[in-house]
């Protein structure tokens, strides 16, 4: 039997870890840094798993019909993805950017769900992993629209994404200030988040760009097939109408939309669905209903009210430095109720190489221009940024900060919580 004979005979479960149940998967022993894969493979056979995929050539020969042999699992695992994704006819959006991609895709999979089937990458799972896992997900039978989000540090990633994925259309979000180390600086993230639109330029797809971003149109010259949004001569135009306390927005023919999502940096996100559903054929209320229900998860622009009395702006799943100014800088609009002050607590940004101290102390210096009641810096590289904001309060770690929020509560608050996802900025929300 062939790879994808396998596959289908595990009726399309697919299994990287053996720690999980493996009911009938068929299972690709990857290695890690510090472990080899083919070492846990019999465990997921017991498991339940149907077949294993391992490097250990001897194993696949003493048992063809448990194991097959690859010199290299992983490439196996992609390989057999974009065998896969060949058999489905349907459009494929692949999302990529700085920021946003997991909004816009979330925004994108409620939208055409209006009037597609539509697979769409789970959580964050856009990497050289997961975006073949999300491709193995596909149903052609089940599914008419794919929606692959594709998330990267370094260039060259988003090419081979391509390569797997064969997008049919694309997005960027937007081009920002995050991994920079991997990238080796923005004109470096500019190019590795380009490479979605040159694959697009050489196989005559098309390009959704966002305007907004002053980048994305030289970046998608090349593309003969693309549409704008969301400026007043773009294809699809909107506006945005207020920000307070959520977006409120008009789409292309005149409809308006009250969201549940903050934040002044959403409403492009918002916009980039928009613009889709209606180059696909979404009605236009239909749209705008689907952008109004939208409820953000996943520690992304939540917005709670706590046990403490305090309204908080729960950002913590990720941050660099484009994203936590735009933060900052919406959240400094924010209207506040009587007796509220406005108190940012921010984390570590990660992954910025040479220029994290620098970065840092920029968000220092702009944090002290911004109308916060108080400002809570966390984390070893948060040093740069406190010594540009004298007023703030600066703890080497989060255990620290816990205990100072434990000894002085904050009550009654309008409070910003955003930090790298490494942070883990969410265990403090029992204190807030």
């Amino acid at each position: 039997m062939t790879l994808y004979d396998h596959y289908l005979a595990a009726q399309g479960q697919v299994s990287t870890d053996s720690r999980q149940p493996q009911p009938g998967t068929l299972f690709f022993a990857l290695n890690g840094p510090s472990f080899r894969g083919a070492d846990f493979a019999a465990g997921a056979l017991a498991k339940g798993a149907r077949h294993a995929v391992v490097d250990d050539e001897a194993l696949a020969a003493q048992d063809p019909t448990r194991y097959t042999y690859a010199s290299n699992p992983l490439a196996a695992l992609q390989a057999l993805a974009r065998e896969h994704r060949r058999q489905f006819r349907g459009p494929v959006l692949a999302i990529t950017g700085s920021n946003g991609k997991t909004t816009t895709k979330e925004l994108l999979t409620v939208v055409l769900a209006q009037k597609f089937t539509v697979l769409a990458t789970l959580g964050n799972l856009n990497n050289h992993i997961g975006v073949p896992l999300t491709l193995l997900r596909l149903r052609p039978r089940e599914h008419n629209f794919a929606v692959i989000e594709m998330g990267a540090n370094h260039q060259g990633e988003i090419a081979d994404y391509c390569q797997w994925a064969e997008p049919t259309h694309g997005l960027i979000t937007n081009i920002g200030k995050a991994h920079l180390e991997g990238f080796g600086g923005e004109e470096g993230i500019a190019k590795g988040k380009g490479e979605l639109f040159d694959y697009l330029r050489a196989t005559d797809g098309i390009a959704f760009v966002n305007t907004l971003d002053a980048k994305l149109p030289a970046l998608a010259a090349a593309v003969p097939a693309r549409l704008t949004y969301p400026g007043p001569a773009d294809d699809y135009p909107a506006a945005l109408l207020s920000a307070n306390p959520a977006l409120r927005l008009r789409l292309w023919e005149g409809t308006q939309v009250m969201a549940q999502l903050t934040g002044e940096y959403n409403f492009p996100n918002m916009a980039a669905a928009a613009a889709v559903g209606a180059f696909f054929g979404v009605p236009a209320g239909h749209v705008a209903e689907a952008l109004a229900t939208y409820n953000p998860q996943n520690n992304r622009s939540q917005l709670a009210h706590t046990a403490l009395g305090n309204d908080l702006l729960l950002d913590a799943y990720n941050a660099n430095p484009s994203s936590m100014v735009a933060a900052l800088r919406s959240f400094a609009q924010r209207p506040v109720a009587a007796g509220q002050g406005r108190v940012a607590i921010l984390g570590d940004m990660f992954e910025l190489g040479q220029t994290s101290a620098a970065e840092h102390q920029a968000l220092g210096e702009l944090l002290a221009t911004l109308p916060l009641a108080k400002v809570v810096l966390i984390g070893d590289l948060m040093r740069a940024a406190a010594a540009a904001c004298p007023a703030a309060a600066h703890f080497a770690d989060k255990a620290t900060a816990a205990a100072w929020l434990t000894q002085q509560p904050l009550r009654n608050q309008l409070i910003l919580l955003k930090g790298s996802r490494g942070m883990g900025l969410e265990t403090l929300l029992p204190l807030l």
